[in-house]
């Protein structure tokens, strides 16, 4: 089970690549994209060294002349598969093709059960941001994440993350939220605090096959169930106003109280703009959208920038805004944004019937939370302002930019609370 593709970010265009399309050591049922059932076969698919570098050079050089920033994910399946000799392929195209200045950074999403020393040792040298997808202690986990022979992975995954902690690699944890732990969040959150797992993200477990987009999805969860576990968690996290554990979700919503846009694509204001890249070279919007009628074209045959100029890409796109009516009412609008378009029901002329299928469970969590976020966003604003006051800078005007990087006036910003701390 893969981070959803928009994940990585809203201001430059990103690159996620499905390394080794749907192959993969484990079978966990409730994955939406590989159905191989954890047998590989005698050959694992990895992306041709040819089509490598052609879309590598291209890309390096779109990012230089916008912003010097190239992102690139490496998903799966399992995209390990691929073997250590094909990801010091792509650092060293990445090399041989960037720029003076710019800035790249590689994520890869793994289920961990390969990472040994040397992996470990690369992730180190050469900064990648590791993923690693556990869903809870070993009874939890080896429920649903298991081998083709219904072998549980977590001690192998749990071996494999020591083996970034001894490298000293950088690592967080990603956790399908399913039936058999939406009801564990206060067990969820002992776990990870136990384990020191600093950086946590939900996913919630919705039933569906990314190649099939107009297929209805189904879900293992109810909102019922997911704002229960959204609100359980949160009063764990929240522990008295000294967050311990960085909850990405937790995180995104407390930074739309300090004026931010949120980072995750299911709540921002619109979808982002990036590539999902199927091991062939194939191109589309989304990886909940593998689909050929949402194929963007090929990286292998089609130029960057004409993936990026698809028609089909501007249609992708205008989903996200056209929200069902229910959203112009919601006071959690500027929290949510009416959601992911893939948990939409959607009409024959492209209209939303209907909102966000996890729709109740975000609305009885933002209420839930509401007044603890006000507060924690009114004590990082006053500790923000103590750190600049301690720099020995005058406060900016009024109407200036605010100093926290919000982009808003000072008066509307920070102000407030740097007089507080100025009495």
């Amino acid at each position: 089970m893969s981070t959803c593709a928009a994940d990585a970010g809203h201001g430059d265009v990103f690159v996620m690549w499905k390394t080794v399309s749907e192959d993969c050591n484990l079978a966990c049922d409730y994955c939406y994209y590989s159905t191989c059932g954890g047998r590989i076969g005698r050959r694992v698919r990895r992306i041709d060294s040819a089509l490598l570098e052609k879309f590598i050079g291209e890309y390096m050089a779109y990012a230089s002349r916008r912003g010097g920033v190239a992102t690139f994910i490496w998903q799966g399946g399992e995209p390990l598969l691929a073997g250590l000799d094909f990801f010091r392929e792509v650092v060293e195209l990445q090399i041989k093709y960037a720029r003076p200045g710019m800035m790249v950074s590689n994520a890869v999403q793994t289920n961990g059960t390969l990472i040994d020393e040397e992996w470990a040792r690369f992730f180190r040298k050469y900064n990648f941001l590791v993923g690693v997808s556990v869903d809870g202690p070993k009874e939890i986990h080896d429920a649903r994440r298991v081998t083709g022979s219904g072998k549980g992975s977590y001690d192998l995954v749990m071996r494999g993350i020591g083996h970034l902690r001894d490298a000293g690699a950088e690592f967080n944890i990603l956790t399908v939220v399913h039936d058999g732990n939406v009801d564990k969040g206060r067990e969820l959150m002992e776990f990870y605090r136990r384990e020191n797992f600093g950086y946590v993200q939900f996913i919630p477990c919705m039933d569906f096959r990314a190649q099939e987009p107009d297929r209805p999805a189904r879900y293992q969860i109810t909102p019922e169930q997911y704002g229960r576990f959204l609100c359980e968690t949160f009063d764990v996290w929240y522990n008295d106003g000294r967050p311990e554990i960085s909850v990405r979700f937790f995180d995104n919503v407390l930074g739309v109280y300090l004026h931010r846009e949120a980072e995750l694509c299911i709540h921002h204001r619109s979808c982002p703009k990036g590539l999902i890249l199927e091991q062939n070279g194939d191109a589309y919007p989304c990886d909940f959208y593998i689909h050929g009628d949402y194929r963007l074209g090929n990286a292998g045959t089609d130029s960057l920038e004409a993936l990026l100029a698809s028609p089909v890409f501007d249609a992708f796109l205008r989903m996200k805004p056209a929200l069902p009516p229910k959203c112009a009412s919601c006071p959690w609008l500027r929290l949510c944004h009416g959601g992911c378009p893939r948990n939409r029901r959607w009409g024959p002329a492209g209209e939303a019937l209907d909102t966000d299928y996890f729709c109740a469970a975000y609305m009885r969590f933002y209420g839930h939370a509401h007044e603890r976020m006000q507060k924690l966003a009114w004590e990082t604003r006053k500790n923000w302002m103590r750190e600049y006051k301690a720099t020995g800078l005058k406060w900016p005007g009024r109407n200036d930019p605010c100093v926290c990087g919000s982009g808003r006036k000072f008066k509307v910003c920070c102000a407030p609370a740097a007089a507080e701390i100025s009495r």
